[in-house]
């Protein structure tokens, strides 16, 4: 049997080499090899290019790097939770490219499987798109995305035997299993290194024929960043909660549903067991439960998409993020729920930037929209200086074109009938007049008394 080789942090930061593309797993700062991106930063190595979900937190992880001006380029799918990594993109400090999260996972198993690329309908119409090659593919527009390989690949298993095999604990798996087999040399930390033959067949995630050195590195508190914990202590207001409530009454018993951040997340909160609707996060996990009532964080329980730990249901399962989007595009997600800052009246929607504000991130959301059999949009009506966020047609970066099925606000519900925005529902505490007088868009209403 192999027997692969067993060095410690700083030899196997060396084998980093200036200019290198490194691919670096986790998500958020789990599943994140933190120490051996920690090495790196003390050895200073330069002009790297980092590819990963996104560049850790500020001072952790790839964020250290970053504040060390080791990077010279960034390629991931969200760097809005780290506002170094959002300043130094912005101010042109570091190039950036920005990929949708299952585009990017998608991408680097491509590049794994020795697929030089592959066409997707993520992205399609939006500012992502711009310079890639596009084809209509079944009546459906398609953009072509490039596989990605890397130098060096740094990533995190719960555990390893002595010829390689890896095994993921939780949601510790997300762009490991991709990464391990997308790069020349594929380095592995990992929290306990056993004898060949104490992990079980049945519970290796990856082979030991994609690890080329081992790292023994414990994981403590301070290396899971905003995931240590989670506070009880949450205070919602009434308006978030009412539309969290119209929303869970859309669900069906048997649903898969995924939330995105925000407001949708507080529909977690409202599900019980009666109501048999069974959460996705694309992160990797299928059955995802509340949030602990402990204070406990990720060293004890997986993260949903927020990277807020939570729960896991019986019958729950976990898996890599190249499965939890192939679920998501594949339509065998019924419903999605995320957060909006503009839909139209052609139920095209806008979430993910807003030019000159300190947001640099995609995420999960275009792949969703594309995707689910049916999409809910919960957001405020009306922005902070009062215009409409119901608008005649998005002027903010699409996300994806006609695509919402319903818009829950704290005023009103509208679906699109036969295509037309329709206002069906008048929210508590609001009235038809506030609702006409803060909606730009053209609506027919249809209210349901």
């Amino acid at each position: 049997m192999k027997q692969v080789p067993i060095i410690d942090l700083h030899t196997a930061a060396k084998m980093v080499n200036e200019g290198d593309t490194l691919l670096q797993g986790g998500f958020g700062m789990t599943g994140n090899p933190v120490h051996l991106m920690h090495a790196l930063a003390e050895i200073g190595t330069k002009n790297l290019t980092f590819i990963g979900n996104n560049t850790g937190e500020a001072g952790l992880g790839g964020g250290r790097l970053l504040r060390n001006g080791q990077l010279k380029k960034m390629i991931g799918s969200f760097f809005t939770s780290n506002p170094d990594a959002v300043k130094a993109a912005q101010t042109g400090q570091v190039e950036y490219e920005l990929l949708p999260q299952g585009t990017l996972a998608e991408a680097i198993r491509a590049g794994g499987a020795g697929i030089g690329g592959f066409y997707t309908p993520t992205s399609a119409g939006t500012l992502i798109a711009e310079g890639r090659e596009t084809k209509i593919i079944d009546d459906v527009e398609q953009v072509f995305i490039k596989g990605i390989r890397g130098n060096v690949a740094f990533i995190r298993a719960w555990r390893a035997d002595t010829a390689g095999n890896l095994q993921y604990r939780m949601t510790e798996n997300n762009f490991n299993k991709a990464m391990a087999t997308a790069a020349d040399l594929v380095i592995a930390e990992v929290e306990e290194i056993v004898p060949v033959g104490e992990i079980a067949p049945e519970f290796v995630h990856t082979q030991g024929c994609f690890v080329d050195y081992l790292v023994e590195a414990k994981i403590t508190l301070e290396d899971l960043g905003s995931s240590a914990s989670v506070s009880t202590s949450k205070k919602v207001d009434e308006s978030r909660m009412n539309m969290a409530k119209r929303a869970l009454a859309e669900l069906k018993k048997g649903d898969v549903v995924n939330l995105g951040i925000g407001i949708p997340t507080l529909v977690a909160d409202l599900i019980t067991d009666a109501h048999g609707i069974i959460l996705h996060t694309e992160n990797g996990m299928l059955g995802v439960g509340p949030v602990p009532t402990d204070g406990g964080g990720a060293m004890d329980y997986p993260v949903n998409a927020g990277k807020i730990p939570v729960t896991a249901l019986k019958g729950s399962s976990y898996f890599d993020s190249t499965d939890s989007f192939a679920m998501i595009r594949g339509g065998h997600v019924d419903t999605a729920i995320m957060g909006g800052l503009e839909v139209d009246e052609f139920a095209n929607l806008a979430n993910w930037a807003v030019p000159g504000k300190p947001l640099l991130g995609v995420g999960g959301a275009m792949d969703l929209a594309k995707g689910a059999k049916r999409l809910i949009i919960t957001m405020t009506h009306s922005n902070p200086d009062g215009s409409s966020k119901i608008v005649p047609k998005c002027v903010l970066p699409l996300t994806a074109s006609d695509v919402v099925d319903l818009v829950i606000t704290d005023l009103a519900v509208f679906s699109f009938d036969e295509g037309k925005l329709t206002l069906i529902e008048i929210m508590p505490g609001s009235s038809l007049a506030e609702v006409r007088a803060k909606t730009s868009a053209k609506f027919i209403e249809k209210l349901k008394y």
